[in-house]
């Protein structure tokens, strides 16, 4: 999650270096007209993740399905390596045939493609489940964003992170707006649910 607004952060950058930029010619470099001008705010990212109640809610859901899913796992890996050292020791006790132990051992590599093929496809689900999320958090915080500058009149809206990675390296702190945002999207998810009641 946060290396997606990180990404959209250093985009929104490039874009502001580049309207900021006076025309040139094809083979002519980039010069600056000077100091970018226009109404800045930002969003602190670690606020917005440790406060959005949505965000919290969805990462716990996250941490406990891939906690499920380890632990279905370990559960399937260890029933298989019991099998498999129940067939070692009737081999090596000599009460399987050259057969029992062919057999054995395709049923004991069966199982360990078909354990593989769930660990991916639950891996593939668990990612898909996570992709589908941002996708719809971005849609909603787009949404929050676009209703709130209507009367702000910001020009640029900019992620922060004081853990660094952020495309900002200084962040004046009476441009933060992520109370805001946080407040707004924590009333508006409160909104949305009751209206789905």
């Amino acid at each position: 999650m946060r290396n997606t607004v990180i990404v959209l952060g250093i985009i929104l950058i490039c874009a502001i270096g580049v309207s900021c930029n006076s025309p040139r010619t094809k083979d002519a470099p980039v010069a600056a007209t000077g100091p970018v001008t226009g109404k800045f705010a930002y969003v602190n990212i670690d606020s917005f993740e440790a406060k959005y109640e949505v965000l919290k809610t969805k990462q716990d859901e996250f941490k406990k399905r891939q906690a499920d899913m380890d632990d279905e796992l370990q559960r399937s890996y260890g029933e298989m390596q019991s099998d498999a050292n129940e067939v070692q020791k009737k081999a090596q006790a000599g009460t399987l045939t050259q057969a029992e132990y062919d057999v054995a051992q395709k049923r004991l590599m069966q199982m360990q493609k078909s354990l593989e093929a769930r660990r991916q496809s639950l891996t593939d689900e668990l990612l898909k489940a996570k992709d589908d999320f941002n996708k719809d958090l971005k849609t909603h915080l787009d949404a929050f964003l676009d209703n709130y500058n209507k009367d702000k009149h910001f020009d640029f809206i900019f992620t922060y992170t004081s853990s660094g990675g952020s495309p900002l390296l200084y962040a004046n702190k009476s441009l933060d707006i992520t109370k805001d945002v946080v407040d707004g999207m924590n009333a508006a998810a409160k909104d949305d649910k009751s209206k789905a009641k």
